[in-house]
């Protein structure tokens, strides 16, 4: 079987795609659901307009800002304890602090892998599931980055 993507650039050297209908112009993709309900499309439709989702896309994207919210406060946590390290004439302070971020973070997490297990409950196929946060991984990207 050809390869399509050798195909594709054969044709597009060949200038067959030069002279298609639009070209150079915005696409006007059809909005509408083809498995929603065609009576509640209007209802559907106004609702996105005004700026409002389904309540389970509001909840992960506000997981999603808390997660990284976290992973940020931990990362400043760790360049500040690695920053005094190298002047290292702080004592124990530095330690003491990174072990609480740490702590803190754990506890964060533990929030929120709750608020994940609940989203996972109201998404309507598993596809659109979120795993859980693990501690360890988490360290590891910010203390490896």
């Amino acid at each position: 079987m050809p390869n399509i993507e050798e195909q594709l650039r054969k044709a597009m050297e060949e200038g067959k795609f030069d002279n298609l209908p639009g070209k150079g112009k915005p696409l006007h993709l059809d909005d509408s659901n083809p498995h929603a309900d065609p009576e509640w499309e209007l209802a559907y439709h106004m609702l996105k307009d005004s700026g409002f989702s389904l309540p389970w896309i509001e909840t992960i994207r506000e997981i999603e800002q808390d997660i990284e919210a976290a992973r940020k406060d931990l990362q400043i946590a760790w360049d500040w304890y690695q920053a005094s390290k190298v002047e290292s004439h702080h004592g124990s302070g530095p330690s003491a602090a990174w072990e609480r971020s740490q702590s803190s973070f754990k506890d964060k997490l533990a929030s929120l892998n709750q608020r994940i297990r609940d989203y996972n409950l109201l998404v309507p196929n598993t596809r659109f599931q979120r795993p859980m946060l693990n501690f360890d991984q988490e360290l590891k990207k910010i203390i490896s980055d």
